[in-house]
């Protein structure tokens, strides 16, 4: 004769096998998951803030090469580069007294770092004929790494 099988429907609970299956998870199975999880974010995760911040330092050279760019043609237009008074605002807005002005020179504006700061402009440069550059993460001069000054020079 067969055996019946193990749930019959008629029962109001399941077979005590059948109810561990149903249960769910033990509390040592999710700290396992949970380990695992922090394991890779601890891996994962400075890999890739690193890549960001190289990423925002590659945005701010980018940046950087179109201002001198737009300097240019502002030179070339004009016969000279913005003083360090008019500084990188006479690229988007014609300053007092120059006749020659044909921009904007930049399409979007001028642009901040990509830690919301200001570029600096200096004309005479001390590196140049002109200096663009940004103080990089820290905000302040030198530092090193994602805290190391973008320049054109």
């Amino acid at each position: 004769m067969p055996e019946p099988p193990p749930f019959v429907s008629n029962q109001t609970s399941p077979p005590v096998g059948e109810a561990r299956r149903l249960r769910g998870f033990t509390l040592l199975e999710l700290l396992v998951v949970v380990a695992i999880i922090g394991l890779l974010a601890g891996y994962v995760g400075p890999k890739y803030f690193g890549q960001l911040g190289k990423a925002e330092t590659k945005a701010a050279r980018a940046q950087i090469d179109a201002m001198e760019k737009a300097l240019d043609q502002y030179r070339l237009d004009v016969g000279r580069y913005p003083t360090s008074e008019q500084g990188l605002n006479a690229l988007v807005v014609q300053p007092a007294g120059v006749a020659k002005w044909a921009g904007p020179y930049l399409k979007k504006g001028l642009p901040v770092d990509p830690w919301n700061k200001p570029y600096l402009y200096k004309s005479p440069g001390e590196h140049g004929e002109i200096d663009v550059y940004s103080y990089g993460r820290d905000g302040t001069p030198g530092g090193s790494g994602e805290d190391a000054d973008i320049t054109n020079w």
